[in-house]
C-alpha cells in the first residue's frame, strides 16, 4: 500500500475509448461515458491498492470523436491542463482521446505545456463494450504512467498497448490494429510491465511556447507523382474572389493562408512543375516548411537537381524550412504555433532546427 495518495487529473475528450455500440450496430458516443462507468467495475481495486484519487473532467462539455478536434479544442484542453497543474493539487494528468488525431493533440500539448508534471495521452481501438476491448486497460496504464516519478519532465507522452511513446515521434500506423501507435525509426521510449513503468531512454530538451490563441491558417499538401499547380491556383482563386467581393481592398489584401507545409517525396524532393508555385508563396512572405511523406527520416539537402532538396534550399526557394524530422501533420501544428509568435522565416527556421 502506498503511503502517499496520488491525485491524477483525468480529462475526457471522447473518441472510441468513450464509445460503445448502439442498437443500430455502429460504434457511437453515449449520453454517459462508458469508460467512467467501467471504473467502478474494473478499477476499484487498482485505485485503492495504489492509493490513487481521480479528479475527472469532461473538458469540452461533451465527448466528441477525434475527427472533430480542431486547434481550438487543443487550446481549450491545454489551458484546462495548465490550470489544474498550476493549482498545485495534482501529481499527474491523463487525457483520453480518440485515436484519429491523438498524435496531433499530444504533440500540441508537448509544445505548449511547460511543466514537470507528467501529461499522458491514451485512447482505445475497441470500444468499451467490444470483445477484447483495450479501453480500460490502456486507461489504467496511462494512470500508472502519470503517477510515475520517472515520467516527470518527460513532457507529453502517449501510452498505448503497453508501449510508451514520445509525442514528437508517435503516429497512428494502422486503421484498426491494437498496436497501431508506433514511433517509426526510433521506437518507443519505454514500456508498461505488469508491475512497473520502464523508461528505456531519455528525451532531449524540447522548446515550449506560451501561446494565447490559435488563429493562423496553415495548409498541408502531400506531394504525389504528377502533382501540378492546381492546388496552388485554388489559393490564388480564393484571394481573387475575396478582392472581387470586397472592392477597394486590394491594397490590404491578405492571402487566404498564413503558412504552408508540403510533404515532399523521399528526402525532400519535388517535381519542377510546382517550384514556381512555391516561389510565389515565398514572394508573399508566407513561410513554407518541407516535410517528407516517408514514415521515418528527415528531409535533407542531398539532391542537386531541379526540385531536389539541395537545389530547393540553395537556389529555388531559399527561405524554405526543413521540418527536422517532423511529419507533415506535426510540422503543420508547429508552424501554426510559431506563427502566433512570429512570421519571420529565419526565426521560424531556428525553432524548427531546435
Amino acid at each position: 500500500m502506498r503511503n502517499t495518495k496520488k491525485k491524477i487529473a483525468v480529462f475526457y475528450t471522447g473518441g472510441t475509448i468513450s464509445m460503445k455500440k448502439s442498437e443500430a450496430g455502429g460504434v457511437n458516443l453515449q449520453d454517459s461515458n462508458p469508460l467512467a462507468d467501467n471504473i467502478s467495475k474494473n478499477m476499484d481495486d487498482f485505485l485503492k491498492t495504489n492509493n490513487i484519487e481521480l479528479v475527472q473532467e469532461l473538458v469540452f462539455g461533451e465527448p466528441i470523436p477525434s475527427a472533430y478536434v480542431s486547434e481550438q479544442h487543443m487550446l481549450i484542453l491545454r489551458n484546462a491542463i495548465l490550470e489544474k497543474i498550476d493549482s498545485g493539487n495534482v501529481d499527474g494528468v491523463v487525457v483520453t482521446h480518440g485515436t484519429d488525431t491523438l498524435e496531433e493533440t499530444a504533440w500540441f500539448l508537448d509544445m505548449t505545456v511547460d511543466r514537470s508534471v507528467p501529461v499522458v495521452v491514451t485512447g482505445a481501438m475497441r470500444s468499451s463494450d467490444a470483445l477484447g476491448s483495450d479501453a480500460v486497460y490502456n486507461y489504467q496504464c496511462a494512470i500508472r504512467a502519470a503517477m510515475c516519478d520517472e515520467a516527470k519532465g518527460m513532457g507529453t507522452i502517449v501510452v498505448f498497448n503497453d508501449d510508451i511513446h514520445a509525442a514528437r515521434d508517435v503516429t497512428k500506423t494502422h486503421t484498426t490494429n491494437l498496436a497501431t501507435f508506433q514511433s517509426p525509426g526510433l521506437g518507443p521510449i519505454g514500456a508498461m510491465t505488469e508491475k512497473h513503468v520502464v523508461f528505456t531512454r531519455k528525451l532531449p530538451p524540447r522548446a515550449h511556447y506560451d501561446i494565447k490563441s490559435m488563429t493562423k491558417n496553415v495548409m498541408l499538401v502531400k506531394a504525389f507523382a504528377g502533382i501540378n499547380s492546381l492546388v496552388f491556383e485554388a489559393f490564388e482563386a480564393l484571394e481573387e474572389k475575396r478582392i472581387r467581393e470586397q472592392p477597394g481592398s486590394r491594397e490590404h489584401k491578405h492571402f487566404p493562408i498564413d503558412g504552408f507545409v508540403i510533404e515532399a517525396l523521399g528526402a525532400g524532393n519535388l517535381p519542377p512543375r510546382i517550384i514556381d508555385c512555391l516561389k510565389k508563396l515565398e514572394d508573399r512572405k508566407i513561410p513554407i516548411v518541407l516535410a517528407s511523406r516517408c514514415l521515418a527520416g528527415s528531409v535533407q539537402d542531398i539532391y542537386g537537381y531541379v526540385g531536389g532538396g539541395k537545389n530547393l534550399k540553395t537556389k529555388e526557394v531559399k527561405d524554405i524550412i526543413f521540418s527536422n524530422g517532423l511529419s507533415g501533420v506535426k510540422a503543420r501544428l508547429k508552424l501554426a504555433v510559431l506563427l502566433e509568435k512570429t512570421s519571420d522565416p529565419k526565426e521560424i527556421e531556428e525553432e524548427f532546427a531546435r
